[in-house]
């Protein structure tokens, strides 16, 4: 079984090939970029890089994995398309891997709790908590978008050692250090484990594959766990507008009802 996987859900682009024989699996290549270029850009040339690297024919793939959410918008959107393209055009199925989970998975085999941490900006992560049981990825909390006091109590909670990865770490450092994970030993990942890799999508996909959690290419639906900017702007600007109607139409009730009475009091003289 050989598996494509695509992860452009967050800041890194990452296009991974793992082959699995049943018995063992193999990462043949990986490309993986954290640099200021847009993932439509990226994402397609990195594939062709390692489809000429390695002498691949895409009509030689079993699935195509990509991390399907959340994340960036704009991420999710550009994987999203490609992977249903690529699954159109060569009639191959999808592997729907949660961003989250796929992060988690960077550190397999740890026997700390794992807690990826996304910037998912307005002061909030995308996370969730993980472990590692019989070898196998456990979801203590599923993939959320919460803001990091809410996840920090939760940790908190389980009174065990925690690891964080991810985008976020960067940004919520300070706040973790400083007082939110007070009385918890936690530690942060090193530099080659800490982003999202297409690797990590790829490999937890084959599990995916073998317990038979695919899709077609035309049902994949990427996972934003809450609406973008633009959805939240025109509800707000609906919800603006439904009170100026009823505000108008409470200070004209008693105009009309003047008017009424007007009315009724010229009929009967």
């Amino acid at each position: 079984m050989k598996i494509l996987a695509l992860d452009s859900s967050g800041l890194v682009a990452s296009v991974a090939v793992v082959e699995d024989d049943g018995v063992n699996a193999s990462l043949l290549a990986e490309y993986t970029v954290n640099y200021k270029k847009t993932h439509s850009q990226t994402l397609l040339p990195m594939l062709d890089a390692i489809a000429r690297m390695i002498e691949l024919d895409l009509g030689t793939i079993d699935a195509i994995a990509v991390a399907a959410g959340p994340g960036s918008f704009t991420g999710l959107r550009i994987g999203s398309a490609t992977a249903k393209g690529l699954g159109l055009a060569l009639g191959k199925p999808l592997v729907h891997v949660p961003t989250v989970d796929a992060l988690a998975y960077n550190l397999y085999g740890t026997e700390r709790v794992i807690c990826p941490l996304m910037d998912a900006r307005r002061n909030q992560v995308y996370t969730g908590i993980y472990e590692f049981r019989d070898n196998q990825l456990s979801v203590i909390e599923p993939q959320m978008a919460v803001g990091i006091e809410v996840i920090a109590e939760k940790l908190r909670a389980l009174g065990r050692e925690v690891i964080f990865l991810g985008d976020g770490v960067p940004v919520f450092r300070q706040a973790l250090t400083e007082g939110l994970m007070e009385g918890t030993r936690f530690s942060f990942a090193p530099a080659h484990l800490n982003k999202q890799r297409a690797g990590a999508v790829a490999a937890l996909a084959v599990s995916y594959v073998r317990a038979g959690k695919i899709e077609t290419a035309a049902d994949h639906r990427p996972d934003y766990l809450r609406p973008s900017q633009a959805e939240r702007e025109r509800a707000e600007k609906e919800a603006r507008l439904k009170k100026e109607q009823e505000c108008q139409k409470t200070e004209q009730e008693p105009e009309q009802k003047a008017e009424q009475e007007q009315k009724a009091g010229e009929a009967h003289g």
